[in-house]
Parts: C-alpha cells; sequence; structure tokens
C-alpha cells in the first residue's frame, strides 16, 4: 500500500513539485492523526526522525504561543513519540530538539518509550553566540535528546563526521617510503587480563634489541601470527630499528572519521540568528517569517551521523521546513508533517525553490544546483463526515 491508496490523504497537484508517486512527501495535518496512517506504508523504514516540538516555555511567537499546561503539555508529547517509535527502523534514531523548560521532564517521558538502554546522548547546541544582558543567566544552548530505536544496530550504522585533509596529513606519514602509502602506527600489546600463554613471548628487532611486552600487557597476535606481521612489512621497529614495535595502519584501509562528540558550536552548526537570516533571505517579500528556525547545518549533521542517501527522515513538527530542505539537498527522501496552514505557503515556497537550486543554507557545502521532486498531502478530516 501507498501513501496515494489510502483514502484519507488527499494529493494537491498544484503544491507539488512532481507527481503523486515522489518518495518526497508534505501533509498538511496534526501529527497525532498522520502517523497512525503511515504506520501500514513505512513502519520500521524511517533511518532518522528530528523533531522540534514547541518548548513549552510560555512565549509567544507569531505562528503558535508556546504557553500549555505541563502535564497536558507532556501527555501530548509522551503520545507523538509512541506514535514515531514502530516507524523507526532498527538502526534508526530519533532527534528532538528542546530547551531547559521541559528538557529533564521530556527524558523521562523518552525514557519510557524508547527504553534507558536506548538514550544515546544529549547534545548541547550554542544557539546563540551573543550575550542576553537582561537575563539571570544568558541562556545561549539548546538540547538535542537522541535515542536509538536499538542502540546496539545503531552504534553499528551510525556514521562518522567527516575528516579534514589537514587532519589526515596530521595522521598518516610514510617514513620508509611503504609502496602502500602514508600510514599510522598504533600499539601492539594489551591488558593482559584475558591473555592466553601465547601472548607473552620476545620479540626481536630488526637491530637485535629484545622487546617483552609491558608488566601487565601481552602482545595482540600470537607468535606466528606476529612473524607473519613482520616478514609483510607491517610493523614498525622505528628508523633505527630499535624502537618498540608497533603495528601500520594504512590510509588505504581506514574507515576515516571522527566520532561525534556532544558540544555543537555555533560556528560549525549555526545559530537560531543565522538560520532567520537565511529565510529573510530566501522570502524577501514576507514580513514574517518562523520566529525559532534551525539552522540547515544543524540538520545536516544530524542527517549525516543518522543515515544514508537514500533513506528516509521524518519531522512530524515541520515548521518552516528546513528539516526536508536540507534532507532534500543531502538526497535523502523523506516525509514532513505540519499542522498550520502556512505550511502551504512557507514551506512549499521553500522546496520549490530548492528544487529549481537556491544556494542558501548548506548548499554551497555539497554542491547543491536543483533538481528532485516532491508531493503535497492534505489529510481528510473523517470526522465532519
Amino acid at each position: 500500500m501507498q501513501i496515494r491508496d489510502n483514502i484519507r490523504f488527499l494529493f494537491n497537484d498544484s503544491l507539488s513539485a512532481g507527481n503523486v508517486d515522489s518518495p518526497n512527501i508534505i501533509i498538511q495535518g496534526d501529527n497525532k492523526v498522520v502517523l497512525p496512517e503511515l504506520a501500514s506504508e513505512y513502519s520500521e523504514k524511517i533511518r532518522c526522525v528530528y523533531i522540534d516540538p514547541p518548548y513549552n516555555n510560555g512565549e509567544t511567537y507569531h505562528y503558535y504561543t508556546d504557553n500549555a499546561a505541563h502535564e497536558n503539555w507532556l501527555s501530548e508529547m509522551r503520545h507523538v513519540l509512541d506514535l514515531l517509535k514502530p516507524l523507526l527502523a532498527k538502526d534508526g534514531s530519533i532527534w528532538i530538539s528542546i530547551d531547559d523548560t521541559e528538557m529533564a521532564y521530556l527524558k523521562i517521558e523518552a525514557d519510557k518509550v524508547f527504553g534507558r538502554n536506548n538514550f544515546v546522548s544529549t547534545i548541547i547546541w550554542q544557539q546563540r553566540k551573543s550575550r542576553e544582558n537582561r537575563a539571570v543567566f544568558s541562556r545561549n544552548h539548546e538540547y538535542i535528546l537522541v535515542y536509538a530505536k536499538d542502540i546496539k544496530s545503531f552504534k553499528k550504522s551510525r556514521n562518522l563526521l567527516p575528516v579534514s585533509k589537514e587532519f589526515i596529513n596530521s595522521k598518516y606519514k610514510n617514513p620508509d617510503n611503504d609502496p602502500r602509502g602514508p600510514w599510522q602506527s598504533v600499539t601492539l600489546n594489551v591488558q593482559a587480563g584475558h591473555a592466553v600463554a601465547s601472548q607473552f613471548y620476545t620479540i626481536v628487532s630488526p637491530s637485535g634489541i629484545k622487546h617483552n611486552p609491558p608488566k601487565g600487557r601481552c602482545w595482540i597476535y600470537n607468535e606466528e601470527r606476529m612473524c607473519r606481521e613482520i616478514a609483510n612489512g607491517n610493523v614498525w621497529f622505528g628508523k633505527n630499528g630499535e624502537c618498540a614495535p608497533r603495528l601500520k595502519k594504512f590510509l588505504c584501509d581506514a574507515r576515516l572519521g571522527l566520532t561525534p562528540e556532544t558540544i555543537w558550536l555555533a560556528d560549525e552548526v549555526g545559530t537560531s540568528d543565522s538560520a532567520k537570516k537565511q529565510l529573510k533571505m530566501i522570502f524577501s517579500d514576507s514580513t514574517n517569517v518562523f520566529d525559532t528556525p534551525k539552522p540547515e547545518e544543524l540538520i545536516k549533521r544530524i542527517i549525516e551521523i543518522s543515515c544514508n542517501e537514500g533513506d528516509y527522515v521524518l519531522d512530524c513538527f515541520l515548521g518552516s521546513g528546513t528539516t526536508i530542505a536540507t534532507a532534500h539537498k543531502l538526497k535523502r527522501r523523506y516525509i514532513g508533517v505540519e499542522i498550520g496552514g502556512y505550511s502551504s505557503e512557507l514551506i512549499v515556497r521553500r522546496m520549490n525553490l530548492v528544487v529549481a537550486g537556491e544556494n542558501s543554507g548548506i548548499s554551497k557545502d555539497v554542491h547543491w544546483n536543483g533538481g528532485g521532486d516532491f508531493s503535497f498531502f492534505s489529510i481528510k478530516d473523517v470526522s465532519k463526515e
């Protein structure tokens, strides 16, 4: 069953950039109504869910007032999380933006839905660089709670952050002109807690120096394997053959990347101000743009860690459309859900510009030149029939 076959989804050709079969979908409707309707087609198919729900911080914004009774807000969030969980692939993850107002309470609810053992981390995002002198404390950060559907599967499939040429050049050298190219050396000994007798022996270097593993440690290989590695040129004893043996790890065999850290700085992933400036540039003819947008650079990092090209990204609090704009440029498929009526104006206008090749946000970094399509649906209110 495809989304077009669901009688509750009404395809709108005039608001779509493509036909009804596009894998990229925008839906105008209440996520608590829409998400159950997606279950038959998209159960366990979503690799990345990112949501930026109302923070319940008491603020009044142009499009909504963010001030609900605490228990009602928490109940709503629990309901949405319950609906999102079945859509996640086994190695999928959900990323939830939130601030100090409700973060602690939301984490407890998310623990109940996804399991405390599937909690991945709390990201600290430097949301602003300026100082707020009128406040008791200048709050310059927000949080992103990260949960996995199954943390073991997510750990195996999640991507590393890209590394720069400068980083590679600082780590990989070729002092012996090995024809296999640059390499770095790593230790050949490990803690001896679970060692067997065959891991304790003496290695004789090319210069005749004898080496034994340090106290409390053993060699990582047995003697037969170690001799084979030495014969194959995979062990380094220093330029003069006198140093303790180390294993050569070649750049050509490396899976390069950096483990994501939990503090994300504004200079790397943008701020709310930079995101708002982008929207004002895109919609230069509009007096009102979304008050609290997220920068494309922030969403790019989330998407690149959590999934690959062709995978599905879902955002059911779509707001200004940053998640799907970023996903589109990164060649991911996506589903965006937004209850607000402005979705048919703001989000569709933005996505048409993305398809046409607009060059703001991450466009230059990912060499975006346009292309692709999306389909727009609304959801029928059966209660009125």
